[in-house]
C-alpha cells in the first residue's frame, strides 16, 4: 500500500491513520474508530476537508 497525505492541515498520512487504528479503543464501527483516530492524530480538526478521505481510509483498513 502506498502512503499518502490524507489531512493536509495536520499532515496526517494513510499510514498514520492505520497506526492510530491499531491504538484505537474501538473498532466496532467506523464512526467510533474515526473519533479515536481523530483523538490520536488530530486529523479533521483544521478545515475539516479531509473528513471523507479519513472515513474512507478507516473503512478500507477495517475491512481488509
Amino acid at each position: 500500500m502506498e502512503n499518502y497525505i490524507l489531512c493536509n492541515c495536520k499532515n496526517v498520512s494513510y499510514f498514520d491513520v492505520e497506526d492510530a487504528l491499531h491504538a484505537a479503543k474501538s473498532l466496532d464501527d467506523v464512526e467510533k474508530a474515526f473519533a479515536d483516530v481523530q483523538e490520536i492524530t488530530h486529523c479533521s480538526t483544521g478545515c475539516g476537508g479531509c473528513h471523507d478521505k479519513i472515513m474512507d481510509a478507516i473503512s478500507e483498513i477495517m475491512h481488509r
